[in-house]
């Protein structure tokens, strides 16, 4: 059967995820979801071939989850805490300058909702690069102020510079485009649009002014080799499209 050319929005996301680890030599990724999960897979296996992957407890593993080594909690905590990592996490809101929420929504002292709780957040993102994947754009998630500060942004890391020696957010992937801090401020920038998206679907989609460039790209389309590999080898089950919705 021959595959179609024609990549999906799903596998645009995957793509914009996996270069958020391009060329990264060994670090650890670790990805949160299934398309950051199918990026960082992907990336191993083309253009960053010393990446690190990690079954989520405590082995490293090939792209096919093949053991390949023993990582224990705490040789994992000092790849964290030594900027050695690469994580890609979610958001229940995120704003202009890379703050990020995932405990709760209304105020801390009587939250209208409660959800996951800081969890490792605010280490994450102090110690160790972060991007973050947000399947559904929206202005509830977009926001020009979150709730509560669990991932650390560019403007708190500012005011305490001692602790974030290696504070950085590469990117931010969501399912209409990419986003980076690429501003004289390090507020959030709008990097490529995925095929098929507006700059006014975007700018609709945000809660907050964007900084967009004059001549936005589009997300690069994956190569017959990559939609090969993402099709047939990483996720023939096909959990890309059950998590982007077009």
């Amino acid at each position: 059967m021959t595959l179609s050319r024609t990549a999906t929005r799903a596998e645009h996301c995957v793509i914009a995820c996996a270069e958020a680890w391009r060329d990264a030599g060994e670090i650890l990724a670790a990805p949160m979801g299934p398309v950051p999960s199918v990026g960082a897979r992907l990336a191993r296996r083309t253009f960053s071939p010393d990446l690190l992957l990690t079954d989520g407890e405590a082995l490293l593993v090939g792209p096919d989850g093949t053991p390949e080594g023993w990582l224990p909690y705490r040789q994992h905590l000092a790849l964290v805490t030594t900027g050695r990592r690469h994580v890609m996490m979610g958001a229940s809101q995120i704003d202009r300058f890379g703050n990020q929420n995932i405990s709760c929504i209304g105020d801390w002292a009587a939250p209208a909702r409660q959800l996951l709780g800081v969890r490792g957040a605010p280490v994450n993102t102090l110690n160790n690069p972060t991007s973050y994947w947000i399947p559904r754009h929206s202005k509830r998630v977009f926001v020009e102020r979150v709730d509560m500060v669990c991932g650390v942004g560019y403007d708190r890391a500012a005011e305490h510079p001692g602790t974030a020696r290696f504070h950085h957010i590469p990117r931010v992937v969501s399912d209409l485009g990419v986003f980076d801090f690429a501003t004289p401020d390090h507020s959030m920038r709008l990097a490529s649009l995925h095929p098929g998206v507006t700059v006014e679907q975007v700018r609709a989609a945000t809660g907050f002014e964007l900084t967009v460039p004059d001549g936005v790209p589009f997300t690069r389309e994956p190569t017959p080799a990559e939609l090969r590999l993402i099709r047939e080898v990483i996720d023939p089950g096909n959990s890309r499209d059950r998590e982007v919705r077009t």
